[in-house]
Protein backbone atom coordinates (compact mmCIF):
# COMPACT_ATOMS: atom_id res chain seq x y z
CA UNK A 1 0.00 0.00 0.00
CA UNK A 2 3.05 2.14 1.07
CA UNK A 3 4.74 1.72 -2.34
CA UNK A 4 1.58 2.00 -4.46
CA UNK A 5 1.33 5.49 -2.86
CA UNK A 6 4.37 6.78 -3.16
CA UNK A 7 4.83 6.98 -6.72
CA UNK A 8 1.96 8.98 -7.39
CA UNK A 9 3.21 10.94 -4.25
CA UNK A 10 6.56 11.18 -5.89
CA UNK A 11 5.14 12.48 -8.89
CA UNK A 12 2.35 14.70 -7.73
CA UNK A 13 5.62 16.15 -5.90
CA UNK A 14 7.55 16.93 -9.15
CA UNK A 15 4.46 18.48 -10.40
CA UNK A 16 4.17 21.01 -7.92
CA UNK A 17 8.34 21.96 -7.42
CA UNK A 18 7.84 21.67 -11.65
CA UNK A 19 5.00 24.75 -11.40
CA UNK A 20 6.83 26.09 -8.55
CA UNK A 21 9.77 26.45 -10.29
CA UNK A 22 8.23 27.65 -14.01
CA UNK A 23 6.04 30.57 -12.22
CA UNK A 24 9.00 31.71 -9.65
CA UNK A 25 12.02 31.28 -11.07
CA UNK A 26 12.40 31.27 -14.50
CA UNK A 27 9.88 33.54 -15.44
CA UNK A 28 11.47 36.22 -13.53
CA UNK A 29 14.74 34.77 -14.99
CA UNK A 30 15.07 37.57 -17.13
CA UNK A 31 18.19 36.71 -20.08
CA UNK A 32 20.01 39.21 -23.03
CA UNK A 33 20.34 37.39 -26.05
CA UNK A 34 23.23 38.74 -28.61
CA UNK A 35 23.23 37.73 -32.40
CA UNK A 36 25.34 38.92 -34.91
CA UNK A 37 23.20 39.96 -37.70
CA UNK A 38 25.77 40.36 -41.30
CA UNK A 39 23.30 42.38 -43.52
CA UNK A 40 25.18 45.63 -44.10
CA UNK A 41 27.25 46.77 -47.07
CA UNK A 42 31.20 46.00 -46.84
CA UNK A 43 32.65 48.76 -45.09
CA UNK A 44 29.69 50.12 -42.65
CA UNK A 45 29.75 50.50 -39.02
CA UNK A 46 27.90 48.33 -37.06
CA UNK A 47 25.08 49.27 -35.40
CA UNK A 48 22.94 47.95 -32.39
CA UNK A 49 19.03 47.14 -32.28
CA UNK A 50 17.88 46.57 -28.65
CA UNK A 51 14.61 43.77 -29.77
CA UNK A 52 11.71 43.90 -26.35
CA UNK A 53 8.81 41.90 -26.93
CA UNK A 54 5.51 40.87 -25.62
CA UNK A 55 5.97 42.09 -21.83
CA UNK A 56 2.09 41.54 -21.31
CA UNK A 57 2.74 44.12 -18.39
CA UNK A 58 0.86 44.65 -15.22
CA UNK A 59 2.03 47.57 -12.84
CA UNK A 60 2.95 45.51 -9.70
CA UNK A 61 5.67 43.71 -11.96
CA UNK A 62 8.73 45.92 -10.43
CA UNK A 63 11.64 43.09 -11.15
CA UNK A 64 10.75 43.23 -14.54
CA UNK A 65 10.31 47.17 -14.52
CA UNK A 66 13.55 47.99 -13.79
CA UNK A 67 15.27 45.48 -15.78
CA UNK A 68 14.04 46.85 -19.31
CA UNK A 69 14.99 50.11 -17.70
CA UNK A 70 18.55 48.62 -17.35
CA UNK A 71 18.99 47.88 -20.91
CA UNK A 72 19.62 51.29 -21.72
CA UNK A 73 22.88 50.68 -20.33
CA UNK A 74 23.85 48.37 -23.57
CA UNK A 75 23.76 51.54 -25.62
CA UNK A 76 21.48 50.55 -28.40
CA UNK A 77 21.62 52.57 -31.74
CA UNK A 78 17.43 51.41 -32.24
CA UNK A 79 14.84 50.26 -29.89
CA UNK A 80 11.91 47.87 -31.70
CA UNK A 81 9.03 47.11 -29.72
CA UNK A 82 7.42 44.04 -31.60
CA UNK A 83 3.83 44.30 -29.44
CA UNK A 84 1.69 42.75 -26.86
CA UNK A 85 3.02 45.04 -24.29
CA UNK A 86 0.30 45.41 -22.08
CA UNK A 87 -2.00 42.79 -19.96
CA UNK A 88 -3.64 45.71 -17.21
CA UNK A 89 -5.80 48.67 -18.05
CA UNK A 90 -3.45 50.51 -15.94
CA UNK A 91 -0.19 49.49 -17.18
CA UNK A 92 1.17 51.89 -19.54
CA UNK A 93 2.77 54.43 -16.84
CA UNK A 94 4.26 51.29 -15.59
CA UNK A 95 5.58 50.32 -19.50
CA UNK A 96 6.52 54.20 -19.87
CA UNK A 97 8.79 53.93 -16.42
CA UNK A 98 10.54 50.77 -17.95
CA UNK A 99 11.36 52.29 -21.32
CA UNK A 100 11.96 55.47 -19.78
CA UNK A 101 15.57 55.69 -20.42
CA UNK A 102 15.33 53.99 -23.61
CA UNK A 103 13.09 56.95 -24.85
CA UNK A 104 15.51 59.02 -25.80
CA UNK A 105 17.37 56.64 -28.25
CA UNK A 106 15.53 56.21 -32.07
CA UNK A 107 12.68 53.45 -31.89
CA UNK A 108 9.66 52.28 -33.20
CA UNK A 109 6.87 49.93 -32.65
CA UNK A 110 4.03 47.48 -33.61
CA UNK A 111 0.78 46.61 -31.66
CA UNK A 112 -0.22 42.83 -30.63
CA UNK A 113 -3.32 41.59 -30.04
CA UNK A 114 -2.98 41.97 -26.17
CA UNK A 115 -2.13 45.78 -26.26
CA UNK A 116 -5.98 45.99 -27.57
CA UNK A 117 -7.67 43.27 -26.02
CA UNK A 118 -7.41 42.23 -22.19
CA UNK A 119 -6.14 38.69 -21.77
CA UNK A 120 -9.36 36.64 -20.18
CA UNK A 121 -9.05 33.46 -17.78
CA UNK A 122 -8.91 30.16 -19.89
CA UNK A 123 -7.90 26.81 -19.43
CA UNK A 124 -3.76 27.10 -20.35
CA UNK A 125 -3.63 23.66 -21.49
CA UNK A 126 -5.80 25.26 -24.38
CA UNK A 127 -2.39 26.44 -25.72
CA UNK A 128 -1.19 23.57 -26.54
CA UNK A 129 -3.93 22.07 -28.69
CA UNK A 130 -5.75 25.62 -30.22
CA UNK A 131 -4.73 28.38 -31.23
CA UNK A 132 -5.65 31.90 -30.32
CA UNK A 133 -5.73 33.31 -33.82
CA UNK A 134 -8.65 35.74 -33.96
CA UNK A 135 -10.09 38.44 -31.39
CA UNK A 136 -12.62 37.05 -29.35
CA UNK A 137 -13.00 40.77 -28.31
CA UNK A 138 -14.52 43.19 -30.94
CA UNK A 139 -14.31 46.51 -29.02
CA UNK A 140 -10.41 47.11 -27.71
CA UNK A 141 -10.70 47.49 -23.95
CA UNK A 142 -6.68 48.20 -23.18
CA UNK A 143 -5.04 51.61 -23.69
CA UNK A 144 -3.38 51.09 -26.78
CA UNK A 145 -4.25 54.76 -27.61
CA UNK A 146 -2.62 55.97 -24.59
CA UNK A 147 0.37 53.66 -25.17
CA UNK A 148 1.12 54.57 -28.81
CA UNK A 149 1.00 57.88 -27.75
CA UNK A 150 3.60 58.24 -24.94
CA UNK A 151 6.05 56.65 -27.39
CA UNK A 152 5.39 58.96 -30.37
CA UNK A 153 5.54 61.87 -27.61
CA UNK A 154 9.02 60.66 -27.54
CA UNK A 155 9.49 60.31 -30.97
CA UNK A 156 9.36 56.49 -31.52
CA UNK A 157 7.35 55.37 -34.95
CA UNK A 158 4.17 53.93 -34.85
CA UNK A 159 5.07 50.79 -37.88
CA UNK A 160 1.66 49.50 -37.91
CA UNK A 161 0.72 49.22 -41.47
CA UNK A 162 3.01 51.80 -42.94
CA UNK A 163 6.58 52.78 -44.01
CA UNK A 164 9.26 55.14 -42.72
CA UNK A 165 12.86 56.09 -43.06
CA UNK A 166 14.95 56.83 -40.19
CA UNK A 167 18.40 57.33 -39.78
CA UNK A 168 20.46 55.46 -37.20
CA UNK A 169 24.25 56.34 -36.89
CA UNK A 170 25.31 56.80 -40.38
CA UNK A 171 22.76 54.57 -41.67
CA UNK A 172 19.41 55.54 -43.60
CA UNK A 173 17.23 52.81 -42.76
CA UNK A 174 14.25 52.41 -44.59
CA UNK A 175 10.94 50.22 -42.36
CA UNK A 176 8.17 48.83 -43.04
CA UNK A 177 5.64 47.47 -40.52
CA UNK A 178 2.25 45.78 -40.37
CA UNK A 179 0.01 45.76 -37.41
CA UNK A 180 -0.80 42.23 -35.69
CA UNK A 181 -2.30 39.54 -38.54
CA UNK A 182 -3.23 37.12 -35.36
CA UNK A 183 -6.29 39.51 -35.17
CA UNK A 184 -6.33 40.15 -38.39
CA UNK A 185 -5.85 43.54 -38.48
CA UNK A 186 -2.08 43.17 -40.87
CA UNK A 187 -2.40 44.82 -43.94
CA UNK A 188 0.43 44.28 -45.96
CA UNK A 189 -1.27 45.82 -49.34
CA UNK A 190 -0.63 49.28 -47.50
CA UNK A 191 2.96 49.10 -47.53
CA UNK A 192 3.72 46.59 -50.72
CA UNK A 193 5.75 47.32 -53.25
CA UNK A 194 9.89 47.71 -53.81
CA UNK A 195 11.73 48.29 -50.78
CA UNK A 196 14.02 51.89 -51.83
CA UNK A 197 16.68 50.28 -53.50
CA UNK A 198 18.64 53.19 -52.11
CA UNK A 199 18.02 52.49 -48.43
CA UNK A 200 21.32 51.36 -46.54
CA UNK A 201 19.35 49.27 -44.70
CA UNK A 202 15.44 47.79 -45.00
CA UNK A 203 14.03 46.78 -42.13
CA UNK A 204 10.60 44.66 -41.57
CA UNK A 205 8.43 44.48 -38.44
CA UNK A 206 5.31 42.56 -37.31
CA UNK A 207 3.87 40.86 -33.83
CA UNK A 208 3.30 37.75 -35.21
CA UNK A 209 5.80 35.54 -37.52
CA UNK A 210 3.10 34.21 -39.87
CA UNK A 211 5.00 32.95 -42.85
CA UNK A 212 2.75 34.70 -45.77
CA UNK A 213 3.73 37.99 -44.49
CA UNK A 214 7.72 37.29 -44.10
CA UNK A 215 7.75 36.07 -47.72
CA UNK A 216 6.30 38.88 -49.01
CA UNK A 217 8.50 41.24 -46.93
CA UNK A 218 11.59 39.09 -48.40
CA UNK A 219 10.70 39.08 -51.67
CA UNK A 220 9.99 43.20 -51.76
CA UNK A 221 13.50 43.63 -50.87
CA UNK A 222 13.29 43.50 -46.85
CA UNK A 223 16.73 42.27 -45.56
CA UNK A 224 16.09 41.71 -42.25
CA UNK A 225 12.75 40.55 -40.30
CA UNK A 226 11.75 41.25 -36.70
CA UNK A 227 9.15 39.94 -34.85
CA UNK A 228 7.50 37.96 -31.41
CA UNK A 229 4.07 36.41 -30.25
CA UNK A 230 5.90 33.29 -29.96
CA UNK A 231 7.09 33.27 -26.35
CA UNK A 232 9.75 30.83 -27.85
CA UNK A 233 7.28 27.93 -27.44
CA UNK A 234 6.50 29.53 -23.49
CA UNK A 235 6.82 25.23 -22.30
CA UNK A 236 9.40 23.44 -24.16
CA UNK A 237 10.56 20.38 -23.60
CA UNK A 238 14.46 20.37 -22.97
CA UNK A 239 16.70 18.70 -25.84
CA UNK A 240 13.54 18.55 -27.84
CA UNK A 241 12.02 22.28 -27.91
CA UNK A 242 8.47 23.88 -28.23
CA UNK A 243 5.73 22.18 -28.45
CA UNK A 244 3.46 25.05 -30.25
CA UNK A 245 4.21 28.07 -31.93
CA UNK A 246 0.70 29.79 -31.76
CA UNK A 247 1.24 30.82 -35.58
CA UNK A 248 2.08 29.59 -38.81
CA UNK A 249 5.80 29.52 -38.00
CA UNK A 250 7.38 25.69 -37.91
CA UNK A 251 8.25 24.94 -34.22
CA UNK A 252 12.00 25.55 -35.29
CA UNK A 253 11.95 28.90 -35.93
CA UNK A 254 10.23 29.70 -32.44
CA UNK A 255 13.05 31.48 -31.38
CA UNK A 256 16.07 33.24 -32.18
CA UNK A 257 18.16 34.05 -35.18
CA UNK A 258 17.69 32.10 -38.54
CA UNK A 259 16.65 33.27 -42.42
CA UNK A 260 13.54 33.31 -44.38
CA UNK A 261 13.67 33.29 -48.08
CA UNK A 262 16.14 35.82 -48.84
CA UNK A 263 15.85 37.97 -45.16
CA UNK A 264 16.64 37.16 -42.02
CA UNK A 265 14.44 36.83 -39.64
CA UNK A 266 14.90 37.00 -35.88
CA UNK A 267 11.82 35.91 -33.51
CA UNK A 268 12.10 37.03 -29.89
CA UNK A 269 10.95 35.05 -27.25
CA UNK A 270 9.64 38.04 -25.54
CA UNK A 271 9.90 39.22 -21.34
CA UNK A 272 6.57 38.14 -20.46
CA UNK A 273 3.53 35.68 -19.86
CA UNK A 274 -0.26 36.02 -19.69
CA UNK A 275 -1.49 36.58 -16.13
CA UNK A 276 -3.84 33.94 -16.15
CA UNK A 277 -0.56 31.59 -17.21
CA UNK A 278 2.23 32.83 -15.26
CA UNK A 279 4.89 30.33 -16.20
CA UNK A 280 7.76 29.59 -18.39
CA UNK A 281 9.87 26.28 -18.89
CA UNK A 282 12.73 25.62 -20.50
CA UNK A 283 12.32 28.71 -22.43
CA UNK A 284 13.64 32.05 -20.38
CA UNK A 285 12.27 35.70 -20.74
CA UNK A 286 14.60 37.76 -23.07
CA UNK A 287 15.36 40.54 -24.84
CA UNK A 288 17.92 40.52 -27.79
CA UNK A 289 20.55 42.75 -28.95
CA UNK A 290 21.62 42.34 -32.72
CA UNK A 291 24.48 43.78 -33.81
CA UNK A 292 24.09 44.52 -37.52
CA UNK A 293 27.70 43.79 -39.05
CA UNK A 294 28.72 43.74 -42.81
CA UNK A 295 28.16 40.92 -45.16
CA UNK A 296 31.16 38.72 -46.89
CA UNK A 297 31.46 40.73 -50.23
CA UNK A 298 30.45 37.55 -51.86
CA UNK A 299 27.06 37.39 -49.86
CA UNK A 300 24.02 38.38 -51.47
Amino acid sequence: MRKAAAIPLSLLGAGVAGLGYASVIERNWFRLRRFDVPVLAPGQRPIRILQISDLHLTPGRTRLINWVRSLDALNPDLVVNTGDTLAHPDAVPAYLRAVEPLLSRPGLFVYGSNDLYAPRPKNPARYLWSSSKGPTQTIPNLPWTELGAGMTAAGWLDMNNTTARVKVGELDIHVGGIHDSHINRDRYDEIAGPAPADADLRLGVMHSPEPANMSRFAADGYQLLLAGHTHGGQLCIPFYGALVTNCGIDRARVKGLHRHDSAWLHVSAGLGTSPYSPVRFSCPPEATLLTLVPRRPSAA
